[in-house]
C-alpha cells in the first residue's frame, strides 16, 4: 500500500495523524517547524503523527495545524468528529454547549459528573455500562471523557460548582485503589480557582429539592440551559420557567451541603478508609 494511503486498520485518532503527517510534508515542513507554529515541541508533534497521543491532540494544536497549513477548519473539525463518534447522539448536543458555556452548575446523586472522573474511575463505570464492548471501544470513550477537561485551558475557563450526594464519594467503583486515586483527584481538582465542590451528606437527611441528576449551563450571551439525562436519553430545557426553577432548587441544595472546606475534609476521611 502506499505510504499517502491510510490503512483502513487505523483508528480516528491514527488516520488524524497521518494525516496532520501528509499536509506537513507536502507543505515541505519539518515535525519542528510545525510544532514552532503551532506552539508545540517537536516530540508533540511526532506522537500526534504515530497516532500515540491520550486521551488525543488539543483542539489548539489542531487549530495551529489549520494555520500553518491554510486548511481553514479541516483539522479542527475531523477533531470535533472524532469527539462525537465517541459519545452517545444524544450526547453531542450537551457536549457542544459544555464548550461554550461560562459556569457550569452541576448536581451528581451516585457518580461525580465525567469531566471530573479519572481515567480508571471512567474506564472501571464504562465496563460495568457496556460489559459487551470491545477493550479498544471502552478506551475511545474514557479518552473521549478525559477530554472534556480541555475547556479548563480556555483562555477563559468556565466556573464549574459541582455538588456531589455523599454517595457519589461511597459507592465502590472498580476497587479501593480506583475510589482512591478519583477522591485524590477530586481534591486537586478543587484547588483550582475555577472548581468548587461541595457533598450533599447522608445526615443532611430527605432532600430540599430535587433527587436526580441535573446541570445547569450559563453562557455570556444567551440563556441558561438545564439539562437532564436518563440512560436512553437527554433533554435540553430551556424554557424560562423551568430554568428558574432548576436554579432555585440549586440554590437549595448548595444551602443544605456541607461547606466546600468541610466538603473537602469529609473527602478527605473517606480517602483515609479507601487507603486503609
Amino acid at each position: 500500500m502506499d505510504e499517502t494511503t491510510p490503512s483502513p486498520h487505523l483508528n480516528p485518532l491514527q488516520r488524524f495523524g497521518h494525516d496532520v503527517k501528509q499536509v506537513r510534508l507536502a507543505r515541505k515542513l519539518t515535525q519542528k517547524q510545525l510544532g514552532k507554529a503551532a506552539g508545540y515541541s517537536e516530540a508533540y508533534v511526532s506522537r500526534v503523527e504515530a497516532g500515540k497521543m491520550f486521551p488525543r491532540p488539543s483542539m489548539k494544536f489542531a487549530r495551529g495545524c489549520d494555520l500553518a497549513f491554510g486548511t481553514g477548519e479541516l483539522f479542527a473539525g475531523m477533531l470535533r468528529r472524532i469527539d462525537e463518534g465517541d459519545h452517545p447522539s444524544w450526547f453531542v448536543p450537551y457536549l457542544n454547549l459544555e464548550r461554550k458555556a461560562t459556569r457550569i452548575l452541576d448536581y451528581s446523586t451516585s457518580l461525580p459528573m465525567g469531566i471530573l472522573q479519572t481515567k480508571e474511575y471512567a474506564r472501571a463505570v464504562f465496563r460495568s455500562y457496556h460489559s459487551g464492548a470491545s477493550a479498544e471501544m471502552i478506551e475511545d470513550k474514557v479518552a473521549a471523557r478525559l477530554r472534556r477537561r480541555e475547556v479548563f485551558e480556555r483562555d477563559t475557563p468556565p466556573l464549574l460548582w459541582a455538588i456531589m450526594h455523599e454517595a457519589c464519594l461511597r459507592t465502590i467503583v472498580g476497587d479501593s485503589e480506583v475510589m482512591a486515586g478519583q477522591l485524590k483527584h477530586l481534591l486537586t481538582a478543587a484547588a483550582s480557582p475555577n472548581i468548587k465542590l461541595q457533598i450533599m451528606p447522608f445526615s443532611a437527611g430527605a432532600p430540599a429539592a430535587s433527587t436526580k441528576p441535573f446541570i445547569l449551563l450559563h453562557f455570556a450571551d444567551s440563556p441558561t440551559v438545564l439539562y437532564t439525562e436518563t440512560r436512553v436519553g437527554s433533554r435540553m430545557h430551556d424554557s424560562a420557567q423551568t430554568v428558574e426553577a432548576a436554579l432555585d432548587d440549586y440554590d437549595l441544595l448548595r444551602a443544605h451541603a456541607l461547606s466546600p472546606d468541610r466538603s473537602l475534609t469529609l473527602i478527605k476521611k473517606l480517602l483515609k478508609e479507601y487507603q486503609a
